[in-house]
């Protein structure tokens, strides 16, 4: 049966027909979008049904093509440690009491999301704050990055850490001036303490699944891709259960490679990887560096204040090279964490030195984060379909940790938006949720209003110069992300594409720059079927 969406002010992501006011949909995809007025005769005798969209701005449905999906549902459980709920250590310190108080000794209290610079202390927490929250459980909170972690003191106990345990390759353990751990713990040694720790049950992961699912609808966000867990878990499964129950994203999934290599029986069945399914398997995802916030993002220059302080590089050859081949031998898509200029050349450089591996329309690798690329590598990744996956919510909510970090003028050097897209890369949005310093980690709108008005939430200017339009930054959180990331027929209005569109509240092409992050949801369709109504 055919259903004509009629009276809507449809913004396709199409460049070359961008505008409609009607569309005609038949079992979940769309034949035809324009005037209605231009339809073809034969098509209005055949139409089942007739929506109204009363005149509202329609949108694809968002991308959001790197983030955490399992680990943010079982994060929101867990200690917020953000504004407005927690803006100091010391309510930092007070959640952990009153956490404390509604469990018995002994059993992990766990939070996640703090940045330092969001603390009125201006400093990151350490194991002896945590002990003033509990001193007889162990503690361990995540930083926003997600790549350094907090712990108290029995946690360090338990994993047998002390002033002599080495660093980990690809870590490091703080030290004090008496070179005691202090109970920070960065890149690879924040896994240190994982075998300690408690593992949700595969039901408790598919039920917080369900509740994020429902998030996500509600902010318009119809298809993801989860970019690993920090274990040996697979998500695919859990994803499976969930949408036998009403999760309805589509799902991209990545395997973390660290905990996979030395597996020889480690495989991904050709059938997982059908992305027509709605559930498959994309490829493999490798960290390269940290974060800009962390000061740990491998950078081509020193962090500001600093004369040799580059970041740490948290990827061996070996286990690139084994990616590489593994990626290659499967035909999958090999996503690699590259915030620091010095990060993204490297990992550039390599794989620029294969030829594509992925079927047609498929990047054969996706670098994620892009923060501060070099011209060569924007050419580099143009002239060798590489994509970008990039998160304008980073700058937009951590401003203090990167003024901090490198200096008010370097900010504005990052994120080149404009010159990504002039040099022909292939760039999509995306939030890295849960590690996204933002009480409402998965909102697409704050990051859509960066790209248009590169204004911090905090009013620091994040370069001008590199500002786009809505219309573009739009395009980059739909067809931008959905062709980054390999999804096939996705995020955009058009004959032959997914009908999963959004339904806003306001005029997003219209409506103020500043206002942008004010609209809302109010109707989400995947496959031309309601699934929200605020």
């Amino acid at each position: 049966m055919k259903h004509l969406f009629i009276n809507g002010k449809i913004f396709t992501s199409d460049t070359k027909h961008p505008y409609a006011d009607a569309m005609v949909v038949q079992d979940g995809k769309i034949l035809w979008t324009g005037e209605r007025d231009a339809m073809p005769a034969a098509w209005k005798e055949e139409i089942a049904s007739v929506t109204n969209l009363e005149g509202r701005r329609v949108i694809p449905g968002f991308v959001d093509a790197h983030m955490h999906p399992v680990m943010l549902a079982d994060f929101r459980k867990k200690i917020t440690i953000m504004p407005p709920e927690i803006n100091s250590i010391e309510e930092l310190v007070s959640a952990i009491q009153k956490k404390r108080s509604q469990q018995p000794a002994g059993a992990w209290i766990q939070g996640w999301g703090y940045d330092e610079q969001g603390f009125s202390e201006k400093r990151s927490p350490n194991r002896y704050d945590l002990d003033r929250g509990c001193s007889d459980s162990p503690v361990s909170i995540t930083r926003t990055c997600a790549h350094i972690r907090c712990v108290n003191s029995m946690a360090l106990k338990m994993a047998g850490i002390d002033r002599n345990t080495p660093d980990p390759p690809g870590g490091e353990i703080e030290r004090d001036e008496n070179g005691e751990p202090t109970g920070v713990l960065k890149e690879n040694a924040r896994n240190l303490v994982l075998p300690l720790m408690p593992q949700e049950t595969a039901e408790e992961h598919v039920e917080n699944l369900l509740e994020l699912g429902q998030v996500l609808i509600s902010q318009g966000i119809t298809s993801i891709c989860d970019m690993g867990n920090l274990d040996t878990g697979d998500n695919i499964p859990l994803y499976e259960a969930a949408a036998q129950k009403g999760f309805y994203p589509r799902v991209g999934v990545y395997y973390m490679w660290d905990f996979f290599a030395d597996d020889p029986d480690f495989d991904i069945p050709q059938s997982r990887m059908d992305r027509n399914r709605q559930i498959f398997a994309a490829g493999l995802k490798l960290i390269g560096d940290g974060s800009i916030s962390g000061r740990t993002a491998w950078m081509s220059r020193p962090y500001y204040g600093s004369d040799e302080e580059y970041g740490i590089s948290v990827c061996s050859d070996e286990l690139l090279e084994s990616a590489i081949d593994f990626c290659k031998k499967n035909h999958c898509q090999l996503s690699i964490h590259a915030m620091g200029g010095r990060a993204i050349s490297r990992m550039i450089d390599r794989v620029c030195r294969e030829s594509a591996w992925t079927c047609e329309n498929i990047p054969y690798t996706r670098i994620e984060h892009v923060t501060d690329p070099s011209a060569d590598s924007i050419r580099k990744a143009a002239e060798h379909g590489i994509s970008f996956l990039s998160q304008p919510i980073f700058p937009y909510a951590e401003s203090k940790s990167y003024v901090k970090n490198l200096g008010e003028a370097w900010l504005k050097e990052c994120y080149p938006y404009k010159d990504m897209l002039d040099a022909g890369v292939s760039l999509g949005f995306s939030t890295d949720a849960p590690a996204t310093y933002w009480s409402d980690p998965t909102d697409p709108f704050p990051g859509l209003k960066f790209a248009v008005t590169r204004t911090c939430a905090d009013g620091t200017d994040g370069g001008q110069a590199q500002a786009v339009e809505i219309e573009t930054a739009i395009r980059l959180y739909t067809i931008g992300a959905a062709q980054a990331a390999g999804f096939p027929d996705t995020g955009m209005l058009a004959a032959g594409y997914r009908a999963d569109f959004v339904v806003l509240s306001d005029d997003i092409l219209h409506v103020p720059s500043e206002d942008i992050d004010k609209v809302k949801v109010v109707q989400t369709y995947i496959g031309g079927t309601c699934v929200y109504q605020r």
